[in-house]
């Protein structure tokens, strides 16, 4: 079976069988405080939301969302789960079932709940709940079809779809989600009718009655379709309308175009007129006194709204969020078309003269630095320019519109600044680096390779607390003397793997050449590159390539050069110049030649190719040290 990368957000408390679900914050700064909160729970992959059962551990990064994993298995490989659902929604079903317990016992109530997997459906698609006299039929997705026929009152998650027949035939269809809240998931329960959009209620606000689940929505439903029938109309037999009918529809044709135009003025003047109408038929009289009290909920929640909303903004301009005042004044100029009080008006001014003023303070500032900047001597330091000019057009563009004279300064300045040369930047002070602790210098999968010689875990274990109140816990990271001999081998490991170092054999028999002895003709070049020619390979004698003759001049101060140049006598990966004078070093010509053709220069000291020359010695003009080859 093959491992699942999805991340794991939801686990259970206590054990595997455990009915308490859990949500993991996805922040990191949220992670620290969630782990002082449940420092001495622990975590598990639950059997009832599909998973193995193994306890989990919390891993906090801060490129990425946090999330839940499992421990790895005794032989340091990752753990393979089987679980499908991992997302945030994946322990809606155990939400679900705490919530409706917690709500049915406070009124009293028993229930019995079942997570039912009909027709081998996932567990948690659907949750049976029975209360005294009917039973509901949460589906939280699309897994199960809902069955409108059977016993059950089916209650569907926001997923799951209706046809307009159903909502016509049943009057209206029950909804349910779930909003994440911290590490929890608080439960809402909907109610959707034919051409009305979704009324969504607390848990609190909903009863249990002989009818089964209701809502505020049900009950206005209820009592508007419980009206007597309207007198039913017959062919031939043309209707009179009084004038008081005729004005009674068109006073409920311009309460919708007030709903439409988002005008409480006009809803509250239509309603004052139905209120002072009189004559008009007892079957509208009825529809026009349900459309005036549903008109006045309207203008209440509308006008409610709007106080908040000028309540944000008085609030955003006293904390002086720029952003916030400008975000809610946009929506206050799109969503207030009708007049404004004189209070609102007031808001809206000192809104308006808060951001003038920023926008006044931002253009000062500006202004400052463009004199400031004018003012640099001419042979200002550039990269000390170039951090000014960078503040400079930083604060423009935090500005807006700062008008043509102040750009034309600030393209003069970038102009400059595009041609000024820079020197190379003064070497930063060092800093010792930070001691990394030694959990993060192993992988997680090699922690338990080891038994712990301080808690006596065995291999393939945990580390536990050894001592203390919570001795016998499960520590979060080994004891630092179970880590030590695995950074230990791992350390060597890595030297093994690094790159070979060829070291100048430098045998004793070697001496300097003589003054004015004749130079060796030039060996053949040794390409480090070509196959066998490499350290760990075979000799070139072996592949038929004729070796370089040895150097006559380094072999015999290799000690003392090695001593002195620290580095061994080594043929490193590119050439090394540092030693030799800026004047003494080679042309630039030399470096645009590709690596085989470093051997066609000579030492002139020892005659050797200087491709195959260790030592700063041998030369004081060309000194180099490469990659492979004999010295």
């Amino acid at each position: 079976m093959r491992g699942d990368n999805r991340q794991i957000q939801t686990a259970v408390l206590g054990g595997a069988d455990s009915e308490e679900p859990l949500m993991l914050p996805l922040e990191a700064i949220e992670l620290d405080a969630f782990r002082r909160r449940h420092e001495g729970d622990t975590f598990w992959c639950g059997v009832l939301l599909g998973g193995c059962g193994v306890q989990l551990t919390t891993k906090l990064y801060t490129d990425r969302v946090c999330h839940f994993a499992h421990y790895p298995g005794p032989d340091g490989h990752p753990h393979l789960c089987g679980r499908s659902a991992r997302g945030v929604a994946s322990a809606d079903h155990l939400y679900v079932k705490a919530a409706a317990d917690a709500w049915l016992r406070a009124r009293g109530t028993e229930a019995g709940f079942d997570f039912v997997q009909p027709d081998g459906a996932p567990i948690g698609s659907v949750v049976d709940i029975q209360l005294p006299h009917r039973k509901l039929r949460v589906h939280l997705d699309q897994e199960v079809a809902p069955d409108w026929d059977a016993e059950h009152e089916p209650v569907l998650g926001v997923s799951v779809p209706v046809d307009s027949d159903t909502l016509i035939d049943r009057w209206y269809v029950h909804r349910i989600r779930l909003d994440s809240e911290g590490t929890a998931r608080r439960v809402r329960i909907g109610t959707e009718a034919f051409a009305l959009p979704t009324e969504w209620f607390a848990l609190d606000e909903c009863e249990v009655t002989d009818r089964g689940l209701s809502t505020p929505a049900v009950e206005r439903i209820v009592h508007a379709r419980s009206a007597p029938p309207s007198t039913r109309w017959t062919p031939g037999k043309k209707q009179k309308e009084s004038a008081q009918d005729v004005q009674a529809h068109e006073l409920m044709r311009r309460l919708l175009y007030a709903r439409r135009t988002v005008s409480t003025d006009l809803a509250e003047e239509v309603c004052r007129e139905i209120t002072e109408l009189a004559g008009v038929s007892p079957q509208l009289q009825r529809r026009l006194d349900a459309a005036r009290r549903s008109a006045l909920a309207w203008v209440e929640k509308e006008t409610e709204a709007r106080r908040e909303l000028f309540a944000r903004l008085s609030q955003a301009v006293a904390a002086q969020k720029t952003g916030s005042v400008k975000a809610v004044l946009a929506e206050i100029k799109a969503g207030t078309r009708g007049g404004r009080t004189e209070e609102e008006e007031h808001t809206v001014r000192e809104a308006a003269a808060y951001l003038a003023a920023v926008e006044a303070a931002k253009l000062a500032r500006l202004d400052t630095l463009l004199e400031d900047v004018s003012r640099l001597p001419a042979n200002e330091d550039p990269w000390g320019l170039r951090s000014k000019v960078e503040q400079l057009l930083q604060v423009a563009a935090e500005a807006g519109k700062i008008g043509e004279h102040r750009q034309a300064q600030l393209s003069l300045w970038s102009t400059r600044l595009r041609y000024l040369p820079f020197p190379p930047r003064p070497a930063k002070p060092f800093k010792p680096q930070e001691r990394v602790p030694l959990h993060q210098q192993v992988g997680r999968a090699y922690w338990t390779t080891r038994p712990c010689p301080q808690c006596r875990a065995d291999r393939g274990q945990q580390c536990v607390v050894d001592g203390g109140p919570h001795a016998g816990r499960v520590r979060q990271v080994p004891h630092v003397d179970r880590l030590r001999p695995v950074i230990d081998e791992l350390q060597e490991q890595q030297k093994k793997h690094e790159a070979v170092r060829t070291t100048c054999p430098a045998p004793t028999a070697a001496r300097k050449p003589a003054p004015g002895a004749s130079r060796p003709a030039n060996p053949t070049p040794h390409d480090p590159n070509r196959p066998g020619n490499s350290p760990s390979s075979k000799s070139p004698t072996s592949e038929g390539i004729r070796p370089s003759p040895p150097c006559s001049y380094c072999r015999p101060a290799a000690a003392a050069h090695a001593a002195e140049q620290n580095c061994g006598g080594t043929f490193g990966p590119a050439p090394i110049w540092s030693a030799a004078p800026q004047e003494q070093r080679p042309p630039a010509s030399f470096w645009r030649r590709p690596r085989a053709a470093w051997a066609t220069r000579t030492s002139r000291k020892c005659s050797v190719s200087i491709a195959y020359c260790t030592f700063t010695a041998c030369s004081p003009k060309y000194t180099t040290s490469t990659i492979s080859g004999s010295s």
